[in-house]
């Protein structure tokens, strides 16, 4: 269900279409699994160069939502991450990670904001793999999105929360959730 796309990023951007037009298939979306899971060891082992290749999702190039367009899962970054070292050279994209880290932390409702909307179907699709292929037990989380979510004395900003922390008045992270 993926592809190590070797593209150029102007040419992968021209083969995902916009809103009027479908997008086609990478050149490398055909390669045999063995195939890509060589190159995709060789972008986790840095034999690739930054921004050579990423691993996407094989989904539907064109569907009507932009963001099922077979979406980059993986990208190469060569840089000393703080736990691994430089074992790898790979880093998960956001949109990717999001779905996984929250059904990890047995997450029930991942609450977002609206932009995250268009991109619930991703998040929903993968988790669903995941869920065939044993990874996961259902059910998954789901998420929602909301706008101007804000609370009567609640402070949901991290900066606004490490003031107050920071201020004599509060005695570190401490307490009913801490």
């Amino acid at each position: 269900l993926a592809e190590v796309d070797e593209q150029t990023h102007d040419d992968m951007r021209i083969h995902r279409g916009d809103f009027s037009r479908a997008g086609t298939d990478s050149p490398f979306r055909s390669r045999s699994i063995d195939e890509n899971l060589q190159r995709f060891r060789e972008m986790r082992d840095g034999k690739l160069a930054d921004g050579a290749a990423v691993l996407r999702a094989k989904i539907d190039m064109a569907s009507p939502n932009i963001n099922m367009r077979d979406p980059a899962i993986y990208r190469i970054r060569t840089a000393t991450h703080h736990n691994t070292g430089d074992k790898w050279c790979i880093y998960p994209m956001y949109a990717y990670a999001h779905p996984i880290e929250d059904a990890l932390e047995q997450i029930t409702h991942s609450i977002c904001t609206l932009e995250f909307e268009d991109q619930r179907p991703w998040y929903d699709w993968l988790l669903a793999r995941l869920i065939e292929g044993g990874l996961l037990n259902p059910p998954p989380p789901r998420q929602y999105e909301f706008a101007g979510l804000t609370g009567a004395y609640v402070t949901n900003n991290n900066r606004k929360v490490e003031a107050r922390v920071s201020q004599p008045k509060a005695e570190g992270w401490g307490g009913p959730l801490g």
